[in-house]
């Protein structure tokens, strides 16, 4: 190996993060999360209604904007459904498309 390679190593001690209380992970790391469940899924939900206005609610914030599937943890499935659902709601003003 070159000179370079061991000059960059010189200085690392990998116990020194340990040693001052915190663990490597939280120093700008990948955080460990846990996997959301969708909740439709457990709940078997066949089809999900767009009058049920305090249930879309949940998945829209106060810009009116649809929460993305990352965030609710949704599958695939239920969140089309859920769009759907939110997208009728508005259309027949149940839910606003935006706030003034």
């Amino acid at each position: 190996m070159s000179s370079n390679y061991e000059d960059r190593n010189r200085g690392y001690n990998g116990d020194e993060d340990m040693d001052r209380g915190r663990p490597m992970q939280s120093r700008g790391g990948r955080r460990m999360h846990r996997r959301r469940i969708c909740r439709f899924c457990i709940e078997k939900a066949d089809l999900i209604d767009f009058k049920d206005v305090r249930l879309l609610q949940n998945y829209i914030p106060e810009r009116g904007k649809i929460i993305p599937r990352r965030i609710t943890g949704n599958c695939a499935t239920h969140q089309r459904m859920l769009a759907e659902a939110i997208k009728r709601a508005r259309n027949i003003a149940l839910l606003p498309y935006s706030t003034d």
